[in-house]
C-alpha cells in the first residue's frame, strides 16, 4: 500500500517509520520542515524506544506533494488547526480511490477533511501512542497504546478491515469501532481536562492530581463538556469521564502533554480544537462554559509570548 503521512511531527513520524517496516508499504512524509525531510531522506527516522536508538530507513520524505503523487492511503498528523490548509495543499496525494484517515487530537478535524476532498473517502479514529520530537529526523516513541479507526456511520468494511490489519502488521496494535465519533470525544474530554491545565501550569500530567485546586478545575472543565456531549446525543465510551481523566493523568503521570510542549517550545498550539471547540459547541447548544473558556483565553494569552 502507498501510504502518504501528512505532517511529519512525532506521530506522524512513528506511524510512518512503523508502516514502513511492511514490505509491501511505500511509505512517504510530507512537512514543510525541510531540515527534517532532508534528514530523513539522508539517514531515516532515528527512533528513541524503550531505551534503545533504533532506526528506519524504508520511507522517504518530500516537501511537496506533487513529488508523492496519488496515495492509496493519506494519514493526517498536522496540528488540527491547520487541517483545512494540509489537506487543501496537499491534494496532488488523493486520487480518486484514495482513503484519509485522521488520528488527530481535537474536535473539527473530519469536517474540515470532508470538506475538501468528499464525505465517502474519511475514516476517523484515536491513537493512544504519545511521542515527542527531538530534532530533524529524530524523535522518542514516549509511550505505547491502542489505535481504534472506524467509518464515520459505523459499519465494518474491507476498506476498514485492510487498514487495520496494515497497522496490525507494523506491529501497532489496532481495534475497529462502530462508534467512532463517541471516541472523537472520548479523547477531547481527556484532553479537555489535561492539555490547557499541563500549559498553563508547566506540571506534567500526573502532578495536576497532587493539588486540589488544579484538580477541581480539571473536574469542572471536563464536566461542562460532558454536558455537551450528552446533549448532542454524542455515546461516549465511559460512564464518567472525569474518572477516566484523572486515570489517563495517572497512567501517563510523567508524559508532557502536547500543549505543554508547544508552549515550552513557543508553538502555537490546539486550543482552539480542545477547549476552544468546547466554548463554541457549548455557546450553540446554550450551555455556559466558564471554565473552558478560561482555560481557551489563558493559553491564548501565553500563546502571544
Amino acid at each position: 500500500m502507498k501510504i502518504a503521512i501528512i505532517g511529519a511531527g512525532a506521530m506522524g513520524c512513528l506511524y510512518g517509520a512503523k508502516l514502513s517496516e511492511v514490505p509491501s508499504n511505500e511509505v512517504i512524509l510530507i512537512d514543510v520542515w525541510k531540515e527534517h525531510i532532508d534528514a530523513v531522506n539522508e539517514k531515516g527516522v532515528t527512533m528513541e524506544e524503550n531505551g534503545e536508538l533504533l532506526h528506519y530507513t524504508n520511507l522517504k520524505g518530500v516537501t511537496d506533494a506533487k513529488l508523492a503523487g496519488p496515495c492509496d492511503l493519506a494519514i493526517v498528523f498536522v496540528k488540527s488547526t491547520l487541517t483545512g490548509t494540509a489537506v487543501r495543499e496537499n491534494k496532488a496525494v488523493f486520487g480518486p480511490g484514495t482513503i484519509a484517515l485522521t488520528l488527530q487530537n481535537g474536535l473539527g478535524n473530519i469536517d474540515l477533511i470532508r470538506a475538501e476532498i468528499g464525505d465517502g473517502a474519511v475514516l476517523a479514529g484515536t491513537t493512544a501512542h504519545g511521542a515527542t520530537m527531538l530534532g530533524p529526523g529524530r524523535m522518542r516513541h514516549a509511550g505505547s497504546g491502542r489505535t481504534i479507526i472506524g467509518e464515520l456511520d459505523g459499519k465494518r468494511t474491507e476498506r476498514l478491515e485492510t487498514i487495520a490489519k496494515i497497522f496490525r502488521d507494523a506491529g501497532l496494535e489496532t481495534e475497529l469501532s462502530d462508534n467512532v465519533l463517541g471516541l472523537v470525544w472520548d479523547k477531547l474530554l481527556v484532553n479537555v481536562g489535561i492539555n490547557a491545565l499541563t500549559g498553563i501550569t508547566k506540571l506534567p500530567n500526573g502532578e495536576l492530581l497532587n493539588h486540589p485546586e488544579i484538580e477541581e478545575l480539571l473536574e469542572a472543565a471536563v464536566r461542562e463538556a460532558h454536558a455537551i456531549a450528552k446533549a448532542k446525543g454524542i455515546k461516549l465510551g465511559y460512564e464518567d469521564p472525569v474518572r477516566h481523566t484523572k486515570d489517563v493523568c495517572r497512567a501517563t503521570a510523567a508524559n508532557r502533554s502536547s500543549m505543554l510542549q508547544d508552549i515550552l517550545n513557543r508553538r502555537q498550539t490546539e486550543i482552539d480544537m480542545i477547549n476552544g471547540a468546547i466554548v463554541r459547541e457549548g455557546a450553540a447548544a446554550g450551555i455556559d462554559t466558564p471554565v473552558n473558556r478560561a482555560l481557551t483565553n489563558l493559553i491564548k494569552f501565553l500563546q502571544k509570548a
